[in-house]
């Protein structure tokens, strides 16, 4: 779909790498506020945002608590969708 790594919960996708970027499924309801986050942005990959999902910024993840707390919410998201 977007060219790069990507990890699924039940057959959801949770997150993945993009060039050197953590892309994270937060969902809509969470997307404004994991925009607010240090190093995140609008995932943007077809040239329109798509809410739901963040790119983070290799600083946003450079340390394990940070990774672990942006992979949690990508897989606690996926985790609460109908498995595929």
């Amino acid at each position: 779909m977007f060219g790069g790594l990507c990890f699924l919960c039940a057959g959801n996708m949770a997150c993945g790498i993009v060039g050197d970027e953590l892309m994270v499924r937060v969902g809509p309801d969470e997307w404004r506020h994991a925009l607010s986050q240090p190093h995140a942005r609008e995932m943007d990959f077809t040239g329109r945002s798509l809410k739901g999902m963040v790119y983070v910024g290799t600083a946003g993840f450079s340390e394990d608590e940070d990774l672990a707390s942006w992979v949690n919410r990508g897989s606690s998201y996926a985790r609460s969708l109908p498995p595929k």
